[in-house]
This record gives C-alpha cells, sequence and structure tokens, in this order.
C-alpha cells in the first residue's frame, strides 16, 4: 500500500452525528470523496438529504436516520441502521454539538445540563453504541473544540467544559479500546470556522477572532475535513488517543 493509498477509506462504512448543516457537511463530503459510505445522523431528517445529495456526487452511498444523541436508544438505532443497510460500520464522527454563550452568573442549571448532555453524553452514547458493532476494529473522532484547551474570551462555561470533558473521554476510551478492540479514538479540536455557531457570533467579535489568530483568518472546512480524513484512515493506524488542534495557530505554546 502506497502512502497515498494509506488515505483511501474504499469499502468503509462511516457513521457521521450532526450530519444536517456545518462542518457535518464538509466531513461527510470528504468522507465520501475518499471512498467511505455514509450514515448521516441529525434532528433535522429534511436537511440531511441535502447533505446526501454531496455522497451520491462523489459516487458513494448514503443512508439518513434522524437522530437525537441525548437518547441512548437513538444512538443505538443509528449505528443498527449501519449495519442493516451496509453490514457493517468502522468509523464513528461525533460531530453533534450545540454552544451557547451566556455569562456564568447568569447561566441556569437547565442551560448548562443540555449543552453537556448533547456534547459531551452524547459523544459517549454513540461511542458505547459503535464499540459494540465494530466487529472489525475502527477509528472514532470527537470533534472537540480549542476552547477545550484555552479560553477564547467568551462567556462559554458550558461549552468549553463540554468539550474539555469530550477530550478526556478520547483518552480513555482510547486507553480501554485501542488494543483490545483496535478501535482508535482520537480528537479535532477547531479552531474558528464558518458554522451556525460562529454565525451566531456578532460581526466585530468574529473578526477580532481573525485578527488575533497567527494565520489571520479563520478556517476553511476543507481543511478541517482533510485531518479528519487523516485521522480515520491507515495514514494514522499508530495513533490514538490524541487531540489535534486545527486552528491557524491559536492554541501554539
Amino acid at each position: 500500500m502506497s502512502v497515498l493509498d494509506r488515505f483511501r477509506l474504499d469499502g468503509k462504512v462511516a457513521v457521521l452525528t450532526g450530519a444536517s448543516s456545518g462542518l457535518g457537511v464538509a466531513f461527510a463530503q470528504a468522507l465520501a470523496e475518499a471512498g467511505a459510505d455514509l450514515v448521516l445522523g441529525a434532528r433535522r431528517t429534511e436537511r440531511m438529504d441535502e447533505t446526501g445529495k454531496l455522497v451520491l456526487a462523489a459516487g458513494r452511498r448514503y443512508v439518513a436516520k434522524t437522530t437525537d444523541v441525548t437518547n441512548p436508544d437513538d444512538c443505538t438505532a443509528l449505528i443498527s441502521q449501519a449495519i442493516e443497510t451496509f453490514g457493517r460500520v468502522d468509523i464513528l464522527i461525533n460531530n453533534a454539538g450545540v454552544g451557547t454563550a451566556v455569562p456564568a452568573t447568569k447561566e441556569t442549571p437547565e442551560q448548562f445540563r443540555a449543552v453537556v448532555d448533547v456534547n459531551l453524553m452524547g459523544a459517549y452514547w454513540m461511542a458505547q453504541a459503535f464499540a459494540r458493532e465494530a466487529k472489525y476494529g475502527g477509528a472514532i473522532v470527537n470533534i472537540s473544540s480549542v476552547l477545550g484547551l484555552h479560553p477564547a474570551g467568551l462567556p462559554q462555561a458550558a461549552y468549553a467544559s463540554s468539550k474539555a470533558g469530550l477530550i478526556g473521554l478520547t483518552r480513555d476510551l482510547a486507553a480501554q479500546w485501542s488494543g483490545r478492540k483496535q478501535i482508535r479514538v482520537n480528537a479535532l479540536a477547531p479552531g474558528f470556522f464558518p458554522s451556525e455557531m460562529s454565525d451566531q457570533l456578532p460581526k466585530e467579535t468574529v473578526d477580532l477572532v481573525a485578527r488575533s489568530t497567527p494565520m489571520g483568518r479563520l478556517g476553511d472546512p476543507v481543511e478541517l475535513a482533510a485531518t479528519l480524513i487523516w485521522l480515520v484512515s491507515d495514514a494514522s493506524s499508530y495513533v490514538t488517543g490524541i487531540t489535534v488542534p486545527v486552528d491557524g495557530g491559536m492554541v501554539m505554546p
């Protein structure tokens, strides 16, 4: 196998949560272009068909299923859909996430729990369901955030806590499963990319973030998706338990 061949995902089946918009769309397209068939999960079912069109355009197959990752039964059902449709499951991308920007003295228990429930606990339920059915080993990538590594001056206690927790979860699952189950578990920590979350921020904030990033700009989703392909492919077959910042240099030492 050549070096470039190691980046291919031919014959693999990838499950992607948060597949209805934003970075999830870029991830789906990249996975399909690398050769994987897709199982798409999201709460907004009607929008997944648009993502599916990109998968089909890349010459791959897909199936979509309404999924709320805060419900463990939904997580199990999404993995079962992969087995039913394609006969196997090889890759899990825990991309479903929500964000808030509430001052810490004003955030309610309900607001805080709602973020952690999706971003951290939902990823855990999905990982559990995946590991029970990944008979041939595989790869999990948890989509964390640079805010899980370093504060950015925004009032995002719930979001930052959930993303930091996801990094800890990544390490623990990698320690448990990399040898025994041959499932590698890694995390991506995106900086600021155009997305529904960043669209909710004031333009002045986005401009300030871009100027304060060493590379002087926001990221392009394809730059993040390319790193994702490395982490789920044989190109990173001896890599597990790490968090890779893709952030234009925001958290460099």
